[in-house]
């Protein structure tokens, strides 16, 4: 047996000593965004800026109350604002949580994985291929390790590192020295941390590889140039009105407060909020469902995905593999009766001597606990090792023993054969071997061994393999596979299976899984003689694909994209990262996913499941229909905001609203899109309808046209009000009748919207919008009954009369909505009972 050179590393107590004089392994964290900052970013945001202007000409040049008031209202805005900016940065502060890596290391005598940020000097850091270093380190055991160093030093030529070799007393040698952010190639090993944190070669230059980058997406681009353009044109407006009122009556105090007005009932200033407090919120939900988002662009994407290219392992079944079968000389036995000697202790042996001991391979893992009372008796020493390569699809690791040296070979069937240059007859025999182990679903690995030469050691190509055997992997179908597949057909979306197994194991796990067989399995050696066009044709139909090297997985996701697909693709090792690339939303396995994976992926899966992909579909639908209605509700709601502040100056009249009249409905506006529509459930027909189109925007033309719709509704029956009041009862009346009608018609839009969805009357994200209901219905109270407060906003106590037009308001706000909805239940009903 291989006998290690590593000791316990380092136990619980020591570690912890040593990260509190050391200090965490993660880089200077940068600035964090304090409630003072995003105060002062809102403050940049122009309708703020008119508030404070406006309180500022009241105070100087008006009424003190009125000023006092209107400063009040803006820092409560303000606040509000605060409060959601800065709920929304705690649900991305949980996100870096949660996104940040972790490493394998051995403390106290057992192997275990820890975040990367409590790896201290001393520590056995366990490294395989696909993994970015944590640390600064020194080889002390395993392969050589092929390294890329490019992000340390430009350089893209990759370098080799060896083991340490025994007596080397310089921890930094330069032969055996792992530095932080090199990634690993190709090879594992044992490595002991030498530096961490600001101590490393690459915290030195300052980089940070494990920081989440969130960057504006292109929605919340296109926002911000559009307020940022509405903006400029309020501010044209303003002066307009400005000039138009000083002109007519003289006051320009009254002119430029007007021509305020109109410009702050003008921006949508919300749009851009609720877009980020949307997608923060959004991707910590879809956190909690073990769905990690790197790219906010992702979450825009997901509800609209088509089709889902998922690998078999560790998705669709559960990673957990047991050697059940052994199959040597023509004989298939369960793989627990091979304890004795003969030639099923060989093959045992054979394949645990051509396993890696720090593999987090579960199939090495199944293989070296099974053997590891045959391994106790037979004494060896690993000399060389040469991982799976997409030329030879097989791991050959060389050993040296009491009988000389020896080599031992494990891998894909195939590739076995051919190393050991077998018969026609004889591979006709193993394939049906093959074929008859695969078919029961299990995954199936050719082993071979050979006595070396102690000259040709350099070269596996050149060494006498004997075919010894095969071995049967049983890995169970995951519990909630069938059911999560279920719930995507009904959607619409499509599921592929891409694996590197063998076609009957493939076509097995997919006829249990419930993906359609019929059109059979296309494989890898298929897929690279297929022209561009050949390929498409086939994508259409089927969604098999086995022995599909990473290579041609960039050729699949080109095809399915030009057939019109939305494509999420999964995938977890170093060549996948160019099919996650190009794929609408990749995702990365969190769990046995490589580093590059990780980083070229938008999303990555926490636990690796088929499962939670689907759930991150529909609450992807969740989120982009509860967006829409956000914004819908903010354009319709805007438009008798805007209308009102300009229509009385058009018809000769007093103004109908003045700032602090726009203040507090900007009060109501932001908690019921942040807090209440935020919060509504998902639709129960959004998994039966099938994806929209890429193409589709979220708020196109013909929402606009619908919210516009609904918005001229409202200014309608609110001037109507204001108009026959005024004729009637003065001003001061017919703006408390007509601004009580505003506020109705605000809340009744605003439940009319909601009230589309899946959510009871008490459900939470209603109860939040009867608390604000609440909130606004003593708030209007208030108005009418304190008199200084009345004498503040220009109100009155409507007459008797006047109430009669608040229903009008309650039924303007939200009968078209309202209307819609039940007609769409109603065709809904009819269709289910025909």
């Amino acid at each position: 047996m291989h006998e290690t050179v590593l000791g316990p590393g380092l136990d619980d107590a020591e570690a912890a000593r040593r990260l509190a004089a050391f200090g965490p392994n993660e880089p200077p964290a940068g600035p964090r965004r304090t409630w003072l900052r995003i105060a002062i970013e809102a403050l940049r945001e122009p309708m703020f800026g008119l508030l404070l202007l406006a309180a500022a000409l009241y105070l100087l040049l008006g009424d003190l109350g009125e000023g006092l008031f209107l400063a009040a209202g803006a820092a409560l805005s303000i606040g509000l604002v605060v409060f959601q900016e800065a709920r929304s940065e705690r649900a991305l502060a949980a996100l870096k949580a949660l996104a940040a890596p972790s490493v394998r290391v051995v403390r106290g005598g057992t192997e275990r994985r820890i975040p990367e940020r409590e790896l201290v000097p001393g520590d056995l850091m366990l490294v395989g291929e696909g993994e970015r270093l944590a640390a600064d380190a020194s080889l002390i055991e395993g392969d050589v390790l092929d390294l890329d160093e490019s992000v340390l030093t430009g350089e893209a030529a990759s370098v080799a590192r060896r083991p340490r070799r025994s007596g080397e007393t310089s921890a930094d040698d330069e032969a055996c020295l792992l530095q932080a952010g090199a990634l690993v190639l190709s090879g594992a090993g044992t490595a002991e941390v030498l530096r961490t944190g600001g101590q490393t070669a690459l915290g030195q230059i300052g980089a940070d590889l494990a920081r989440i980058e969130e960057t504006p997406s292109p929605l919340q681009m296109k926002t911000r140039r559009l307020v940022g353009w509405l903006g400029g044109l309020a501010i044209g407006f303003c002066v307009l009105v400005a000039l138009a009122y000083a002109l007519r009556d003289g006051d320009w105090v009254a002119g430029t407060l007007a021509g305020i007005t109109v410009a702050i009932a003008l921006i949508p200033e919300e749009f851009p909020m609720v877009l980020a407090i949307f997608f923060a919120l959004g991707a910590w939900r879809l956190a909690r469902r073990q769905v990690l988002v790197r790219r906010t662009a992702a979450i825009e994407t997901l509800g609209a995905t088509s089709i889902l290219c998922v690998d078999k392992t560790g998705t669709l079944t559960a990673n957990q593999m047991t050697l059940a079968r052994l199959w040597v000389d023509g004989r298939d036995a369960p793989a627990e009766d091979a304890g004795g000697p003969g030639p099923a202790r060989a093959l045992l042996l054979s394949a645990a001597r051509a396993s890696s001991r720090q593999s987090i391979d579960p199939m090495d893992r199944a293989v070296l606990a099974l053997c590891a009372p045959i391994e106790g008796n037979e004494a060896a020493r690993l000399v060389s090792s040469w991982p799976l390569r997409p030329e030879r699809l097989a791991v050959v690791q060389l050993w040296e023993t009491a009988d000389g040296l020896s080599a031992a070979a494990k891998g894909a069937p195939e590739a076995i054969f051919d190393m050991c240059e077998l018969g026609e007859a004889r591979r006709m025999e193993l394939s049906f071997a093959v074929q008859s182990l695969a078919e029961r679903g299990m995954r199936v690995l050719g082993v071979a061994r050979a006595a070396v030469a102690a000259g040709s050691i350099h070269d596996p190509a050149l060494w006498p393999f004997e075919f010894l055997g095969l071995l049967g992997f049983v890995d169970p179908l995951r519990a909630d596979a069938p059911t999560a597949l279920a719930e995507a057909r009904n959607a619409g979306v499509q599921v592929a299976m891409i694996t590197g197994d063998y076609p009957a194991t493939a076509l097995e796990i997919a006829r249990q899984a419930g993906i359609d067989t019929k059109p059979g399995v296309l494989l890898g050696r298929q897929i690279q003689a297929l022209s561009p066009d050949q390929l498409r044709a086939k994508v259409r139909t089927v969604r098999i694909f086995a022995r599909v090297p990473p290579s041609e997985k960039l050729r699949l996701v080109e095809a399915l994209k030009a057939n019109g697909e939305v494509v999420v693709m999964t995938g977890d090792g170093v060549n996948d990262a160019p099919a996650l690339e190009a794929a609408h939303v990749g995702v990365a396995m969190g769990r046995r996913g490589s580093a590059v994976a990780r980083e070229a992926a938008d999303i990555v899966l926490l636990d690796d499941s088929f499962a939670s992909i689907v759930g991150g579909v529909k609450l992807g639908r969740r989120i982009f229909t509860n967006l829409r209605k956000a914004l819908g509700y903010i354009t319709a709601i805007h438009v008798p905001i805007a209308g009102l502040a300009l229509a009385p100056l058009m018809f000769g009249w007093p103004p109908l609203l003045l700032p602090m009249h726009v203040v507090l409905l900007e009060l109501l506006i932001d908690p019921i899109c942040s807090l209440g529509f935020e919060a509504e459930p998902s639709d129960p027909d959004a998994m039966r309808r099938p994806p929209r189109k890429i193409a589709e925007p979220l708020f196109g033309r013909r929402q606009v046209l619908t919210a516009g719709l609904q918005g001229t509704v409202i200014l309608a029956t609110v001037l109507l009000t204001y108009g026959l009041a005024l004729a009637d009862f003065g001003e001061a009346m017919a703006r408390g009748a007509a601004f009580a009608g505003l506020v109705v018609a605000n809340l009744s839009l605003a439940y009319a919207t909601a009230a589309t969805g899946a959510a009871g009357p008490f459900h939470r994200s209603r109860l939040v919008f009867w608390g604000i209901c609440a909130i606004a219905v003593a708030g209007l109270a208030a108005a009418y009954t304190i008199a200084p407060l009345a004498g503040v906003l220009g109100v009155a106590m409507p007459a008797g009369a006047l109430w009669s037009f608040v229903p009008a308001s309650l039924l303007a706000g939200g009968w078209p909505i309202l209307i819609r909805s039940a007609s769409r239940r109603l065709r809904r009903s009819q269709a289910a009972i025909a």
